[in-house]
């Protein structure tokens, strides 16, 4: 097992610091195997937004080379057949007038300097190679109404007058943190002359969101294609369009489940892509990943245990996928047979990704990430089982870590509710807790997080429990069935199960508590106000707080409401479900954290708990426990370097105020709208 580099000391403590510490995002590997290049994230200079750069990872020992540099960032990398390396910025192009900022596609050739491939107005992303022909799979978009003449100036007049109004016809409307509406997505094939050839012009809204890939021989795309329904639904099959002629075939044809992440195997015979149902009230949701032959056969479903798959990708033979996602608290790397769907365990040790097979079959590399340790660039042996992954050289050092980190479980209702514990090092006495409930709800704590890091509130004295319970992803579909539809009581009964066995240890203290949680934590946290006044304090990020608003107001609704139905439906789920219908039973001082662009749970959703706290409050205004948090430039998540320097500190400041007894004051960051 090779050793993994461990640069510069962090230190947690130091909010600045974690923030603005470099953290690797992507891998991606040559087509002739020799050259391995890590996208790695850093704060720009002024500090003010993260931007990407590629650096070369040395296969055969040696350092990590930065391979390009701007202001702007890089990102996207994907090799050409003759070793040269795409990839999409914003830079300026020193042979152009300056004036365009949209992400374009560059070409960096094995030696000289990058140069400008192809240009579009509203930008180009994401190129996808053929492997034997270099042909770009690229997206970008048209102006809704626009052609390939008119687009760019029909762009800029809008801009130039500073036109903002969209007129809808339909649903979806937003996604996550964008409006959509004004532009028709499409995809976009070019070559070394940089011409781009729009493969579907006729797309519409088809292509929102598109997830695609291309055969090596360059004749053949999968995509993901949406098609308006009744209702307010858009459900997504997968589509096969031919290159030479533009004609599309619907692979999914007669399947009324959710397809997506289509990868076609580099010989073009066979595509892997992921089947769901949206499930009902009554019924979970269920998934199954499957190979299905472009000929018209039967397709084939790959055997994946308790593994939650989040991403799967092709041996350049076309006979193996290699599958990644959570499993057990961890996550697991499998090899899948693509005639049979019989799969082999090459690790189980922690959560893989960008998984990138080496042409000659012996080798993956991939991203190994964990709890306790960032992404780090491993090789895996293709032909063993359950092995220990050999570490290569890491352009982003691995930081000290300023604790300890211990796997818990506990009998909870027959089912065992297994979580991480990451305590202090070296503390006096019995460490305050805090219970970090994760987003999702389908999701696991398996893999470190720069958003969320426990390590900074373990530098700070706190022990941090990271739950899996009822719900959370690579249990198998028990798991998720113990609560469902979304029942926060039985969730809330792993939960504290877990929390009380932890709180029991003599190097923890019960008395000292905080909880914590995001999105669909962050509802966990608001409805658990309404339920104990046990802890200190609570977080509340992007939190659900009145179901029956939400539901209609979140860029999801048509899964909302096809979900859980309409109060008049349920009466019973939502009274017992839904936060705001227990306010009146909180007491535990609460800091509500929210941005403005979350188009997943509305800012509406935090205005409202926040009304609903500060008019119940019969004390004196200025002696409000509750504060509220907002982010008026962020979405689900806070993404910024300052800003997330902001949320560690009020974060940590509100608790340590409320649970530790020690006086918070805000970062000169933060400003106070009052005294």
């Amino acid at each position: 097992m090779g050793r993994r580099s461990v640069g510069r000391v962090i230190d947690h403590a130091d909010l600045a610091a974690v923030t603005a510490f470099p953290r690797i995002t992507g891998l991606t590997l040559g087509l002739d195997g020799e050259r391995l290049v890590a996208t790695v994230q850093q704060p720009d200079a002024a500090g003010a937004r993260y931007s990407s750069s590629l650096v070369a990872v040395p296969l055969a020992g040696g350092e990590p080379v930065r391979l390009t540099r701007s202001e702007q960032g890089e990102s996207a990398p994907a090799f050409l057949p003759d070793g040269s390396l795409l990839f999409t910025s914003s830079r300026p192009d020193p042979e152009g007038d300056g004036d365009d900022d949209e992400a374009a596609l560059w070409l960096l050739p094995p030696t000289g300097e990058p140069r400008v491939l192809a240009r579009c107005a509203g930008g180009l992303s994401g190129p996808v190679v053929a492997r034997d022909t270099g042909a770009v799979l690229v997206c970008g978009s048209r102006l809704v109404g626009a052609g390939a003449d008119d687009d760019a100036e029909r762009r800029a007049v809008r801009a130039d007058r500073k036109v903002t109004a969209i007129l809808h016809t339909g649903m979806p409307i937003r996604y996550w943190d964008h409006e959509l509406g004004t532009e028709s997505p499409r995809l976009f094939l070019t070559g070394a002359d940089g011409e781009l050839r729009d493969l579907a012009p006729d797309a519409g809204t088809a292509l929102v969101n598109a997830d695609a890939s291309i055969s090596a021989d360059g004749t053949t795309v999968a995509t993901t294609w949406r098609t308006a329904r009744r209702g307010g639904t858009t459900p997504s099959a997968v589509v096969l369009i031919d290159v030479a002629g533009g004609e599309r075939t619907v692979l999914t044809a007669g399947d009324d489940r959710e397809h997506s992440g289509p990868r076609i195997a580099p010989d073009g015979s066979r595509v892997a892509l992921l089947s769901e149902s949206e499930g009902s009230y009554d019924v979970p949701w269920t998934w199954e990943l499957r190979i299905v032959p472009v000929d018209g056969s039967a397709a084939v479903p790959v055997e994946l245990g308790d593994l939650q798959p989040g991403e799967w990708v092709w041996s350049a033979d076309s006979r193996t996928l290699f599958v990644t996602g959570d499993w057990h608290g961890r996550g697991a790397v499998l090899a899948v047979d693509a005639a049979t769907g019989a799969s082999r365990r090459l690790a189980c040790d922690a959560a893989y990704s960008s998984l990138c097979p080496a042409p000659d079959g012996r080798h993956l590399y991939a991203l190994r990430s964990a709890v306790d340790a960032p992404p780090a660039p491993v090789r895996l042996d293709a032909a063993a089982t359950d092995q220990a992954p050999q570490f290569l050289p890491t352009p982003a050092p691995v930081p000290a870590l300023p604790g300890r980190l211990e796997e818990v479980q506990v009998e909870v209702a027959g089912a065992t509710v297994r979580g991480w514990l990451c305590l202090p090092e070296g503390s006096d006495g019995p460490a305050p807790v805090m219970l970090w409930i994760h987003g999702g709800p389908f999701a696991s704590y398996n893999s470190w997080s720069w958003r969320w890091n426990p390590w900074v509130a373990v530098a700070h004295g706190w022990a941090v429990l990271l739950p899996d319970p009822a719900l959370s992803t690579g249990y198998g579909p028990e798991w998720i069935a113990r609560a469902w539809p979304h029942r926060a009581g039985l969730v809330w009964a792993d939960l504290e199960g877990l929390f009380d066995a932890v709180v029991a240890r003599p190097d923890v203290d019960e008395t000292r508590t905080a909880c914590l949680g995001g999105s669909f934590g962050g509802y966990m946290t608001n409805w658990i106000a309404g339920h104990t006044d046990r802890f200190g304090a609570i977080v509340t990020h992007a939190g659900l707080w009145a179901l029956d608003q939400q539901h209609d107001t979140t860029d999801a609704a048509h899964w909302k409401n096809a979900l859980f139905g309409e109060p008049a439906e349920h009466p019973d789920w939502y009274a017992e479900n839904s936060p705001q219908n227990f306010v009146d039973a909180i007491s535990t001082p609460m800091l509500i954290v929210h941005g403005n662009r979350d188009y997943r749970v509305p800012v509406s959703e935090a205005l409202r708990l926040w009304w609903d706290l500060v008019s119940r409050w019969d004390g004196e205004p200025a002696d409000l426990p509750h504060r509220f948090l907002q982010f008026t430039g962020e979405n689900h998540w806070v993404l910024s370097p300052a800003n997330s320097e902001i949320w560690y500190d009020a974060v940590l400041g509100f608790c340590a105020q409320h649970v530790l007894g020690r006086p918070w004051t805000p970062t000169e960051l933060l400003p106070a709208d009052r005294g």
